[in-house]
């Protein structure tokens, strides 16, 4: 049985040669055996004789051979505690077929040993990953019977390695794993069991450990509950990064979803502990936790309100979430909360909570966009198979005789060209936001959620200046202001529409009479003068949310968020089924209607508003 340990396979663990150089002429083991006698003198043993570690050598001359050196005669207590730990015994009693570590295989070859302090010293600290990896290391085969979870690689890439690297004091193997007595984590009495994680962290770092004690954490693991969580659940084991970076579980974009998410979203654990089963799915779906799924490193995360170290139930005074500090915590981003400001309820799910405005505008929008958008569908469906079954009539080419009329003045154009390119952003950017895990948002990963975020408020800023910029060459233009009379809806509208859907279901054989501004050009340009206006002032309310809580109604942020987004939703959907198909799908058109760059339409198109000047030929040869 291997009970020895590492006293049993320490054969070179102390010294062949005595201390002084002069002693060469008198030892008889220097005979045989050649020593490096000056730097043996400046190891730990340098002062140890031969005979006090290879005990009896001078009386068997060798006959039988040497008895292993046991270390345990000078270093009895350190021999019997390396016995119990898992290079031991424990070891042992885990995997018999285990290789276990000798003295000399951690601490170096006794006539050539430095002390730990020396850089040289596979023990120093800088150099305890390399010594500890040739068993525990990754990319290489391990003993029988060790678990690689490749630690030494976790570690290598931490904040602690860091730190030595740079020759300061952070925390190697031995710091957090004990130096002779490391045993296995499910171990009650192991400096890792998740019970003593706090103390063994704590030892290093003192304030922090005693702010988590008085956490409701820190006390729960005091009591033994070993669901609580302790360092290694946040931080990571092997691999602990710093706050800021990326892959840091206590990044802020991480917090909610993998350090805190984890436990707070458990159902099991929440009903054993009594904890309310919604404050993560509240926070993914509120605007705190919408920007920090899209990766903003500034947005409150659960870190932010509660504490990070020092976390508190509601009800103690000291708390961050109590009552009477409400207004200090939220006033760190939202100044004057509490004051100018009443703080409204946190982590409410619309379905249990809901805002009445934010509710009624979801009981008309939705029903909304689903009739208009199959309204939609039918009404151009219906058209390009009417279409399609007379390809002649968009086929034509415009004769020699005829010119077709501008239809959009070089100032309207400008107007549709910076409108349509902030709207194509605000559509990409907007659903990005609201949707950071989707394969869209995932084209522009290099753009975080506040990268993005600015994208949209300037897109935002382009739509509502082309809006302003319109109204403006209305105002100084009375050809312009002409146009856009046509515009104004009339009751030959209705009359149109019902004689278009006659027509296309074959219940009419002639085609509405042509008019310039028909029902269709008239629904797209006040839906999107309505839509602009909508999600213009409710983006205005959501973007300048400081204002907007300190002057407005309790229940105008969650309303504009709900508006904004639905009305999104209809904008983009209109602008996809009902625009696209008349400027591109329409066989009028296709393949683009070209109005929006040269300012005239396809011939076809302008054949069916009117658009058309033919002179007779007889009259162009006169002339």
């Amino acid at each position: 049985m291997r009970t020895f340990v590492a006293a049993a396979v320490l054969l070179t663990c102390l010294p062949l040669a005595p201390q002084a150089a002069d002693a060469e002429e008198t030892n008889p083991c220097n005979d045989c055996h050649e020593v490096d006698l000056a730097r043996f003198e400046s190891t730990p043993h340098g002062s140890t004789q031969c005979l006090e570690c290879h005990v009896g050598a001078d009386e068997r001359k060798h006959k039988r051979g040497l008895d292993p050196v046991d270390c345990g005669g000078c270093h009895a207590e350190i021999v019997a505690e390396q016995a119990m730990s898992v290079h031991g015994v424990d070891g042992e009693r885990y995997s018999e077929s285990m290789e276990l570590p000798s003295c000399a295989s951690c601490h170096g070859d006794t006539h050539t040993m430095t002390a730990i302090t020396d850089p040289s010293s596979p023990m120093n600290e800088r150099r305890q990953g390399e010594a500890c990896g040739t068993c525990h290391g990754s990319g290489q085969l391990a003993p029988a019977g060790v678990r690689t979870i490749r630690p030494i690689e976790a570690y290598t890439a931490s904040v602690h390695a860091a730190e030595v690297a740079q020759g300061h004091h952070g925390a190697s193997c031995s710091d957090c794993h004990t130096a002779h007595s490391p045993l296995q984590a499910r171990d009650p009495k192991s400096s890792i069991h998740r019970l003593n994680v706090p103390a063994t962290c704590g030892t290093c770092h003192v304030e922090i450990t005693a702010l988590f004690e008085r956490s409701i954490h820190g006390l729960a693991v005091a009591r033994g509950i070993s669901e609580s969580p302790v360092c290694t659940d946040c931080h990571g084991e092997h691999r602990i990064l710093g706050v800021r970076a990326d892959g840091s579980p206590v990044s802020a974009t991480n917090i909610p979803l993998q350090t805190c998410g984890p436990c707070h979203a458990d159902v099991g654990l929440n009903e054993k502990f009594g904890l309310a089963d919604d404050q993560v799915l509240s926070y993914n779906d509120s605007f705190h936790g919408l920007a920090a799924r899209g990766g903003s490193q500034r947005v409150a995360n659960c870190a932010s309100c509660h504490g990070v170290h020092s976390i508190l139930p509601s009800t103690d005074t000291a708390s961050h979430i109590h009552p009477d500090n409400l207004a200090t915590t939220c006033g760190q981003c939202h100044v004057g909360a509490g004051q100018r400001f009443s703080i409204g309820p946190v982590h409410v799910l619309a379905e249990k909570t809901p805002n009445i405005v934010a509710h009624w505008i979801r009981l008309i929008y939705i029903p909304l966009i689903w009739v208009t958008v199959i309204g939609m569908l039918l009404h151009n469906l219906l058209d390009l198979f009417k279409k399609t079954r007379t390809y002649s009539l968009w086929r034509r080419r415009p004769p020699a005789n005829c010119t077709i009329k501008e239809r959009m003045s070089p100032a309207f154009r400008i107007a549709h060209g910076v409108a349509a390119a902030s709207f194509i952003v605000l559509v990409f950017t907007g659903f990005a936001l609201k949707y950071p895990e989707s394969w869209w948002a995932g084209l522009v990963q290099f753009m975080d959620g506040e990268l993005r975020g600015d994208f949209h408020r300037v897109a935002a800023v382009g739509l509502i200046g082309a809006c302003f910029f319109h109204f403006g060459h209305l105002a100084v233009s009375a050809r312009a202001r002409s146009q856009i009379a046509a515009f104004i809806p009339k009751s030959d509208d209705f009359r149109e529409f019902t004689h278009r859907i006659a027509y296309n279901l074959g219940r009419r054989s002639d085609p509405p009479a042509p008019v310039r501004v028909g029902y269709v050009e008239k629904v797209e340009y006040w839906a999107a003068l309505w839509g602009t206006f909508v999600t213009a002032i409710t983006g205005l309310v959501l973007w300048f949310e400081n204002f907007t809580l300190a002057w407005l109604p309790g229940w105008v942020p969650e309303a504009a968020t709900v508006l904004h987004f639905l009305e999104a939703i209809l904008a983009a959907l209109a602008i996809a089924i009902w625009h696209f198909y008349f400027v591109i799908f329409d066989p009028a058109v296709y393949p683009m209607d070209m109005t929006w760059l040269t300012g005239k339409p396809p011939f076809a198109r302008a054949q069916e508003r009117g658009e058309v000047d033919c002179q007779d030929p007889t009259e162009q040869q006169d002339n």
